[in-house]
């Protein structure tokens, strides 16, 4: 499974290549989804109920990954060993990854330089 993360979903439904065309082209198959983190995170940023319903649209058809206490550990854990290395980060993206850990699902992000510091997170590569 592929967890799309928010800013690739942007992406995505702004038609940015190599995005939008690796999205058109896995949606089929049912492997992407994303998280209960990423769905708020895209539908906290509409600026109108248009808007909302839109994105209401595009996240239909992805599966949407829940923060459960299992997850909440995993990000937990992560975050503890980023805080003893001096790199923590953001309490959002620890859950995305908590989620994606527990699952064994893949992250597909254009945040590398965040996610690529938590132990065990596969990184997924459009294409």
């Amino acid at each position: 499974m592929i967890v799309l993360d928010t800013d690739v979903m942007i992406d995505i439904l702004a038609g940015e290549e190599p995005w939008a065309g690796w999205f058109a082209e896995l949606l089929p198959s049912r492997r992407l989804a994303t998280t209960s983190i990423n769905h708020f995170e895209l539908l906290a940023g509409a600026r109108t109920r248009d808007e909302a319903e839109k994105l209401l649209t595009f996240l239909r058809p992805l599966a949407v990954l829940p923060f459960d206490p299992d997850a909440a550990d995993r990000a937990a854990d992560a975050a503890a060993d980023l805080r003893r290395l001096g790199k923590p980060l953001p309490m959002a993206d620890l859950a995305i990854a908590g989620i994606c850990l527990e699952l064994g699902a893949s992250l597909l992000t254009r945040n590398r330089r965040h996610f690529e510091r938590i132990d065990g997170l596969r990184l997924e590569e459009p294409g």
